[in-house]
Formats: structure tokens, sequence, C-alpha cells
């Protein structure tokens, strides 16, 4: 039975998704492992250090179905670690006693870090194609509402007019210089691992180099300049990576959930019956998704943290911090994987009220056009003078109740410099948008 959400029946497809989960279960993970021994193997025949019927056997035999997992299991408990008794498997699996030729020259550690950087590869495969919709609905709804002007919000004050596209294309940056730091660090962190067991490769002799570079080239890793077995940079940098992705995520989820609060009602997660009900009070409607993608961002941080923790190894295999990795690693993935979910299920059906976006724009009696109305006057009178003569006005505004284009109208000077119909143009907040347009479309390019 499960006790983590990621794998509970009650909490897992909120929280992580199947095709994820699939890349880092057991029973993936342990076939992974086979996989590098089979390559193993191969790459050895082809060398000469083993029999080539020692590697057909071999590698016709990595197979986890043809492994006692239950006997891995008890003996992974009492060694520490599961490539012995997966050996063993291979073993007992061959014919002819040409399982004896398995993990030749290897050590544990070399198996499991190229396992891993395996699971890795398909891992951020599979994000990149998530991240790849999540742009592409992006785009569409920068597009789509790039002229919906609505209430620019700094300190969550109304500051100037911006546009719903403006927004969503901020979102969109962000998530295509994630897409560029994933490409970026394919070279670093694909790199396998096979150094033997104190990263001298001792045991093949002067053929150590040939298998590895060999065993690499069979798995389609990088190469690595020298043995990374307690140097886990690239490990805590993929982590590091999802905890910025996850970051980016959030931003987005605390918009959207912001936007929804019964003041503001200016974009809602799509309606789906019962989704984001009480048990109490029928109704609300809460921002789920933005609160399952805030929540993984957080625990992805830790995992983040922790990774940066486990770099500290000692000597040439460490005592411990390696450990982390098994945890953090796995689950920051499949965290991640459930907030590209919810993210993308939230955008795609997006409910953006542009009215209410209007209305709100309104709500402040113009004062969100104050700077406007400053810049109109500033080459009259001077920017510090037109700056506290609009300040005047808006403490007026304020004060009484009344809305900021009458008080404009009732300072002679204001009045007298830029006349009715001049106030009236800058108190239009689609004629004070600047370079908007300009700023969408070059990220509508970059897609």
């Amino acid at each position: 039975m499960a006790t983590a959400p990621i794998d509970s029946k009650l909490f897992r497809d909120m929280f992580g998704t199947e095709a994820m989960r699939e890349i880092f279960d057991e029973t993936t993970t342990l076939q992974r492992y086979l996989d590098v021994e089979a390559a193993l193997a191969r790459v050895q025949a082809k060398l000469g250090i083993i029999p080539n019927e020692a590697a057909s056997e071999i590698s016709s035999k990595c197979l986890v179905e043809l492994m006692d997992q239950e006997a891995i299991a008890k003996e992974t408990i009492i060694v520490g670690y599961p490539i012995l008794a997966l050996v063993r498997g291979i073993v007992s699996a061959c014919d002819n006693n040409l399982g004896e030729y398995a993990h030749w020259g290897a050590t544990t550690q070399d198996i499991m870090d190229s396992g891993l950087v395996l699971q890795i590869r398909d891992a951020i495969n599979l994000l990149d194609f998530e991240l790849e919709e999540l742009c592409k609905t992006l785009a569409r709804l920068t597009d789509e509402y790039r002229h919906a002007t609505m209430a620019g919000r700094t300190h969550l004050q109304h500051a100037l007019p911006v546009t719903f596209g403006l927004k969503s294309a901020v979102w969109l940056a962000s998530l295509l210089r994630m897409r560029e730091r994933l490409n970026q660090l394919r070279p670093r962190v694909l790199v396998g691992q096979f150094a033997g067991a104190s990263g001298t490769l001792a045991s093949l002799g002067e053929r150590g180099m040939e298998v590895s570079d060999g065993l690499m080239d069979e798995l389609g890793l990088g190469r690595a300049l020298a043995p990374w077995h307690v140097t886990r940079d690239t490990v805590a940098e993929t982590i590091c990576f999802l905890a910025l992705l996850n970051g980016a995520l959030s931003k987005i989820a605390t918009d959207v959930m912001l936007l929804m609060t019964t003041e503001l009602q200016e974009a809602f997660e799509p309606f789906v019956k019962g989704r984001g009900a009480s048990s109490t009070m029928p109704q609300k409607r809460n921002p789920i998704s933005c609160e399952i993608i805030r929540g993984s961002a957080r625990l992805v941080r830790s995992h983040a943290s922790a990774c940066l923790d486990a770099m500290e190894a000692d000597f040439e295999r460490a005592t411990g911090p390696w450990h982390v990795e098994w945890i953090a690693v796995p689950e920051a993935f499949v965290l991640t994987s459930g907030a590209l979910s919810q993210a993308n299920f939230m955008l795609a059906g997006l409910e953006v009220d542009t009215d209410r976006m209007r209305r709100n724009l309104e709500a402040s009696n113009g004062l969100i056009m104050a700077e406007a109305v400053m810049m109109g006057l500033a080459p009259a009178v001077g920017r510090t003078t037109a700056h506290d003569k609009v300040y005047e006005a808006c403490r007026r505004a304020i004060a009484e109740g009344v809305h900021l284009r009458d008080a404009l109208l009732a300072d002679s000077e204001i009045c007298t410099q830029l006349g009715p119909k001049e106030i009236e143009r800058l108190m239009e907040p689609a004629n004070y948008l600047g370079a908007t347009q300009q700023m969408i479309d070059r990220v509508l390019d970059a897609v």
C-alpha cells in the first residue's frame, strides 16, 4: 500500500502523471540497470574481453521479468544496494555458466548511475514535450488577448494599464527560457558512468577506457571526462532546473489564483462540475490546479536543496549523501510532471473575463491613468511640477470621491495646459500601453 501521495490512489494523478511514474517505478529502474549490464556485455564482447556467446546470453537474459524481484528486494535490505542481487539474478538466468561474465570490471555505482541517467533522459524528454504543449497554449492566449486591456498591479495595487496578452507573454517568455535551459543541460547531464571500484578501472587493465567509451556509445550517452561517482553536480543541476521550472509554473499559478479571487474575478480555472467545490459552502470554486502547482514547487525546491547537500561526498565513494538522490530525484520529476500537467489543464481551458477586467480597470475612478496625465503635462510645466500637480488632483479625487478626470478639469492650470479633449484622450487606458504589442510580437516570434 502506498504511503506517499505521488503513488497513492487518492492523490497520485494530482501530484504526478502515469507516464513519469512509469519512468521511475521500481520495475523500470531494475530494467535500466539490466540495460546497462547488457550493453556492457555486448561492448566487452566486441572488444574481445568476454566471449561472444556470453554476451549474447547475458544480453538475452537481462530482462526484469526473468528476475526474482522479491529475492532482490530481500538481499538489497541486507547489502544496502540492489546490484549484487541483480547480478546474481543474471547469473542464475543464464545457461552454461555464461552469466559469470556479467558485470565484468564494473562496480555497483557504475550500473546505478548510468541507469539513472537513462531514466533522466526519458524524463526530460517527457518534460520537454509537456513544456512544448504549454508554450503553444500560452502563445494562443497571448495572441488572443493581446488587446484585452486590464489593470496592471504592483504591490497588489493598480499601477498602469496592461493587456492580458502581455501578462501571458511574460509567462510564456519564462517557459521559453526553461526550454532553452533544458536543452543546454542535456550534454552535461546525459553522461554515463563506468569507472570501477575506485574510479581507476584497474580491473580492466589497459582496456578500461575502451570499455568505458564503448559502453557510453552503446547506451547513447556522453563520455565522462573523469569519474563522477562523488561529484554529483550534474544530478544537482538537473533537480535545480526542476526547481526553476516549478518556480516559473508557480508564478503563473499565483497570478491565476489571485485573478480568481472574489474581488477580481478576471480569470478562472476551467469549469468542471464539482472541481474546487467545498464540503460545506456550495458557492465555492477553489483554484485547485493553482494550489497543487504551488505546493509541488515548494516540495521540488526542498529536493533541490537536498541534492545540493548530497554533493558533499567523501573521498572516492560517499558514506550516505548519494542515498538522498534515490528519494529526491524520482519525486522531483514526478512532482514536476504533475505540476506541468495541472498547468496544461488550467491554461488550455482558462476562462478569461475581459468585461470584468475593464470594470476593474475603471474601479479606481481613473487614478490608474495618473502617470499618463503627468507625462502629457510634463512637456509644458516640467516633470516634477507635473507630478506634483497630478498628485494633488489625485488626492482631491480620493477625498471627494470623484473621477480623476473631474478633478483634473477642476484645476485651471492643468485644464489650460492640456484642454478637455487632451485630458479625455490621456484618460483612455488603451492609449497608454506603450510597447505592449511589440513585446508580444517579440515573444511570439521566439516561439
